[in-house]
């Protein structure tokens, strides 16, 4: 194991996919990033590509419109990478889904329905404090998948 590899799993940087939705967990993410809570102090910075980050969040529900998107953002983060799912419609597509729990004509439900999920934070909006939790074990499996030992 380099050098790189086990710094980068102290340092993860994180992009954000917004598919959808009210906002309202991105306006959880961004007071996560906020200097109130202030993820920085555990090394976690948000870049605005997909090709420099390590964990991939996704907020809100996966439209049949930005599900092809998702994929090629998907993509494009190299590997070792993460996965995860902020809030009740990006875990299971929320108050989107149909009565069923089935999809809709435009809503095809959570993250997990287009790209593999790692760590799901539920809540409608889940707190920072959640978020922080779900970005740590995020950071977790990270260093599993690099050979990291704790």
């Amino acid at each position: 194991m380099g050098f790189k590899q086990k710094m980068f799993t102290y340092s993860p940087w994180v992009y954000h996919l917004h598919a959808g939705g009210c906002n309202g967990c991105d306006i959880e993410l961004v007071a996560a990033l906020t200097p109130r809570f202030d993820v920085e102090r555990f090394g976690i910075k948000l870049v605005t590509s997909p090709r420099h980050a390590d964990i991939l969040i996704v907020t809100g529900p996966v439209t049949k419109h930005i599900a092809p998107f998702m994929k090629r953002v998907y993509m494009q983060v190299p590997n070792p990478k993460v996965v995860v799912a902020i809030g009740s419609c990006a875990c299971s597509g929320g108050i989107f889904n149909d009565v069923e729990g089935g999809e809709t004509y435009a809503i095809l439900g959570g993250a997990d329905k287009v790209i593999p999920v790692d760590v799901f934070v539920s809540g409608c909006p889940p707190k920072p404090e959640a978020i922080i939790n779900g970005v740590v074990k995020a950071i977790s499996i990270l260093r599993e998948r690099c050979g990291v030992v704790k």
